[in-house]
């Protein structure tokens, strides 16, 4: 329901923003440039060697489609379209929303008069309060998902659109990156050593190398030293070194009189109320004090906002900030004058893209919210360990026995195992630097002591150089690496945003901190994933942290402490190991190389315009009964004069047939002048349909000029089912109980000769379980292994095919592969277990096709079987 208080809706836009995307999704890729499609294919996790984990992915399509798709709309812009079922959002579903709160479509709320209806029309009116002069929007990802690398690939992908439609208003030519404080501000550094390879396509790498400048703002005396009007410069500070702030001293005669006019500013966004009744700049208590660094930021063109961590940038202010009180902050001043003086200078702030780890600001919804993913979404699809939050009661003044318990557990659980090489660490806080020397160092090293635990693995940060030396600060950047040797971690006021430690595995804080937000901050930290399995952190408060977490968790994420402890699925990690000896299988791999070959063109060009069917671009009209729409009432009217048509001129028919054949457009309009229609009967039939244009003339003028030539050839080679792992002696899956097939089990243990090549096989569904099973009964199978659980490199059983959607080449890896007996056909056949509503999908019948080549060419057979037969135990048909 659309909830509706004293004034105040919160509407979750971006979840039917997201459920318009999904359904229109082809619709909507299709209507991107090519290059555009490409980016996207390439981070499509679908993909299985994409890097970016699926929120990131959405995250970024949905940036894209705000800025391709809505044409880089404001969002009160983008809304209103939805609401009114016009422009882009003319063919959307009806969205209801049910007693659940979840989207349904077909609802009640869109039914005429309803008083649900009238609620949505004040959320446009919501929207609308909040506008900017440019484009604001916020992606609310919670921590551990990657933010860093989301700004950094939209950064990379409005760079590369900037360079190829340089006169486009919707792309960023320069890109300006906010961090909130200095710990953040280093984080941010991954935007500059990143490797681009893992999110941009390996054909644009060298053009980024070439052409990326980044400006790292660490130090107040940093001078921002680019060039006016150049491109593709990448800034990123502190907001506080380009902040621009009011100045309340008062000036002295000399000061007013020798004072350099270019370091005061009167800001143009709190005073524009004011421009058309005085027409001068007017002398407030407005006046702002600027720095080199703003007015170097000024001279750049179409610049584009990043802010990390938006939360905490604007801190107590962000209500303020986000039009939930009058007033505005520091950096949205300064953020909103870069944007007036920008426009003056005939450019523009391109949008304001906000990265927080919550949607939410107190109890309430942001309204500019485009994406959201949180925290317990996050544990339960793995993306963050699972939590487990221990409470004690009256342990502040029982330090040691606190720590004692926090120590035991850790060390009991993790030791000295290594993850992705580096040993697990715990943290502990304390309230103060004093605290920590005097009471929470003593005590850990009590405990270490007992439990024979060297306390050289004990590391110290507070900022203070007595008891923080700068080796124990180039050890605490070290901490995610394998040359680390430090497990116990103490600090002062480190839980902030920024401190990215992903071996951390358990956090205790037993005082209460000054900061409320400081408690949910710290118990975060541990729950970065590392791995390719869900591990555990470990929390330890006292209560009275834990009732401050459970504050903060529902303001933040709507969640309590008891939601975070059970968030998590209930998969275990097994442990596969090869069954010797490995499995060989030989295959034929199909190389095909497509040529061009230019053809000799005797006389005139036939494009047979006569002979192009038309009906199917044609609009009717026609009237139906409303008791039967089956049947019309009179004759279809012929309506195609209501369809948006481009009317093309000789050059610009010229020009768009030369830019797609890559042809000399004086040898393209010879064709067309000399051919049988001639250039004006062309001309006039493209006028009139824009469709004919590519599907016809161009196809027949390329059949005209070249013949394509396919030269195959099949190479014979034998893979392995399975590869050595990498990093010891077994693989390490993630799977629920019921669809784990184990060599060692009393059901399987009588199959060993028959299957499995790994001692266990995890499925992902039932019915693929329920598939195995019923192979095992078949006489006629002589061997089945189940090769659906290795897809990321592991095995060399891989189908490579061309995506319909993207057109590029996809990975593909079968779910079984069968050997038949000698008096079923001796050969080999490649089983995939699909869904029911996924048989006629497109990309499906496209790894059809290439396996079944592949197959052919082997001497194999490649078979696809529905989910709800291999549910049902359907035998299989050779």
């Amino acid at each position: 329901m659309v909830k509706q208080q004293q004034n105040e809706i919160e509407f979750p836009f971006y979840v039917y923003l997201r459920a318009f995307y999904n359904q229109e999704r082809k619709k909507i890729l299709t209507s991107y440039n090519t290059l555009t499609r490409k980016f996207i294919s390439f981070n499509d996790p679908d993909n299985k060697t994409s890097f970016l984990r699926r929120p990131q992915f959405e995250a970024l399509e949905i940036y894209v489609f705000l800025k391709e798709f809505c044409e880089n709309k404001h969002l009160h812009e983008i809304f209103q379209e939805w609401f009114d079922k016009s422009g882009k959002f003319n063919n959307r579903s009806d969205t209801g929303i049910s007693s659940s709160g979840q989207t349904s479509l077909f609802g009640p709320v869109e039914t005429k008069d309803s008083d649900e209806k009238k609620a949505f029309k004040a959320v446009f009116e919501q929207i609308k309060k909040f506008e900017q002069i440019y484009p604001n929007f916020i992606f609310a990802l919670t921590m551990g998902l990657g933010k860093t690398v989301l700004m950094a690939t939209s950064i990379f992908y409005e760079f590369l659109l900037a360079n190829k439609y340089p006169k486009s208003e919707r792309y960023c030519h320069n890109a300006l990156v906010f961090a909130p404080d200095k710990t953040v501000l280093q984080s941010l550094k991954e935007i500059q050593v990143f490797d681009k390879s893992k999110v941009v396509p390996p054909e644009y790498i060298n053009w980024l190398e070439a052409n990326l400048k980044f400006y790292f703002l660490d130090e107040s005396g940093d001078a921002l030293n680019t060039i006016e009007n150049s491109k593709y410069n990448v800034i990123i500070s502190n907001s506080q070194k380009i902040i621009l702030k009011k100045q309340h001293k008062t000036k002295s005669a000399s000061q007013l009189l020798f004072e350099d006019f270019n370091t005061s500013y009167k800001a143009k966004s709190l005073n524009k109320d004011f421009e058309d009744l005085y027409g001068f700049e007017i002398d407030t208590d407005q006046d702002l004090i600027t720095n080199q660094r703003f007015a170097k930021l000024t001279k750049l063109k179409q610049l584009g906002i990043y802010v990390d961590e938006a939360h905490h940038v604007f801190g107590n202010q962000l209500a303020i900030d986000f039009g939930l009180k009058k007033s505005s902050t520091s950096l949205r001043v300064t953020i909103n004058e870069l944007a007036e003086n920008l426009k003056e200078a005939g450019t523009r702030v391109v949008g304001c893209y906000n990265y927080t780890g919550t949607p939410y600001v107190g109890s309430r919804l942001l309204p500019e919210v485009v994406y959201a993913y949180g925290l317990k979404e996050a544990i339960n699809n793995r993306y963050l360990k699972k939590v487990n939050i221990s409470g004690f009661t009256n342990v502040k003044t029982q330090a040691k026995a606190f720590v004692r318990t926090a120590i035991v557990e850790f060390w009991s659980s993790y030791n000295r195992k290594r993850y992705e090489g580096c040993l697990p660490k715990i943290a502990f806080f304390a309230s103060s630097i004093e605290e920590l020397d005097k009471e929470l160092r003593p005590a850990v090293e009590d405990v270490l002591s007992e439990l024979g635990i060297p306390l050289s693995s004990i590391l110290v940060n507070v900022g203070d150089a007595k008891l923080t030396s700068n080796d124990d600060l180039r050890e605490f950047k070290n901490l995610d690496t394998p040359t680390s040797e430090k497990q116990f971690i103490l600090l002062v006021n480190k839980g902030k945003e920024g401190w990215n430690c992903r071996s951390l595995f358990g956090v205790a804080l037993n005082r209460e901190p000054k900061s409320k937000i400081f408690v949910l901050q710290a118990a975060m930290r541990c729950l970065r994933q590392i791995g390719d399995v869900q591990e555990t952190g470990m929390v330890f408060l006292s209560d009275e942290n834990v009732r401050i977490l459970n504050e903060e968790l529902e303001e933040n994420f709507k969640l309590s402490v008891d939601d975070l402890n059970e968030a998590g699925d209930n998969s275990e990690i097994m442990e596969v190991r090869l069954v010797p000896p490995p499995v060989k299988v030989k295959l034929k791999r199909i190389n095909k190389l497509h040529q061009l070959v230019p053809k000799k063109i005797g006389g005139s060009v036939d494009l047979e315009l006569a002979s192009f069917d038309t009906e199917k671009y044609k609009i009717f009209r026609s009237q139906r009964n409303i008791t039967d729409l089956s049947k019309k009432i009179g004759q279809e009217v012929d309506f195609s004069h209501i369809k948006d048509k481009r009317q093309y001129s000789e050059i610009m028919l010229i020009a768009e047939i030369s830019r797609y054949l890559n042809e000399s457009p004086i040898r393209i309009r010879e064709l067309l002048v000399d051919s049988v229609d001639g250039l004006d009967q062309v001309i006039a039939k493209v006028n009139e349909f824009n469709e004919v244009l590519h599907d016809w003339i161009i196809p027949r003028l390329f059949g005209t000029l070249y013949t394509i030539k396919e030269y195959t050839d099949e190479e014979d080679m034998e893979i392995e089912l399975i590869k050595e792992p990498k990093d010891g002696d077994c693989y390490k899956v993630k799977a629920r109980q019921e669809l784990i097939a184990s060599l060692d089990s009393e059901r399987y243990a009588p199959f060993a000769e028959r299957s499995f090549h790994v001692d266990k096989y995890c499925f992902d569904s039932n019915p693929e379980s329920k598939m195995f099973w019923t192979l095992l009964q078949d006489e006629r199978i002589e061997k089945v292994w189940f090769t659906g659980m290795f897809t990321h490199g592991q095995s060399d059983f891989v189908v490579n095919y061309i995506d319909p959607e993207s057109h590029t080449v996809r990975s593909y890896y079968p779910d079984f592969l069968l050997k038949l007996k000698e008096e079923a056909g001796d050969g080999y056949v490649i089983l995939e277990v699909k869904g029911d509503n996924k048989i006629e999908d497109a990309v499906v019948k496209a790894k059809s096709e290439y396996a079944t080549q592949i197959a052919g060419a082997s001497g194999m057979v490649y078979k696809i079987i529905k989910a709800s037969d291999a549910s049902a135990g359907i035998r299989l048909k050779y």
